[in-house]
């Protein structure tokens, strides 16, 4: 099992918060991405925070959206969409939505509208 499935989510949540905050990206975009990807609402993804809850245990929740397989691309140097291992695809498929909010996508395009 890789150690990111038995971190809290409440460590990572903070650190996407940060680098979005450095190009002038909000809180609320990354509640947005997360909710979109997910299903979680901003007060559930809060509740999971306070409860310090897994990764494993966030994304095996998760209610994915249908539409996450259009989410393609590299993180880490693997293809996110090459990822076999289900919770791992959907850690790697929030870190690629981080990504493009961070280097300036659209919104829409982000949420695969």
């Amino acid at each position: 099992m890789h150690r990111i499935y038995g971190m809290p989510f409440a460590r990572v949540y903070p650190l996407y918060v940060t680098k979005l905050a450095r190009k002038g990206r909000t809180q609320t975009e990354l509640d947005e991405a997360i909710e979109w990807l997910t299903g979680y609402s901003p007060a559930e993804v809060q509740a999971h925070i306070a409860a310090e809850t897994s990764n494993q245990e966030f994304f095996d929740g998760a209610r994915l959206n249908p539409a996450a397989g259009l989410i393609t691309g590299v993180i880490c140097g693997v293809r996110v969409e090459n990822i076999e291992e289900p919770t791992m695809q959907r850690i790697r498929y929030l870190d690629k939505l981080v990504d493009e909010l961070y280097y300036g996508k659209a919104m829409e395009k982000v949420l695969r509208s």
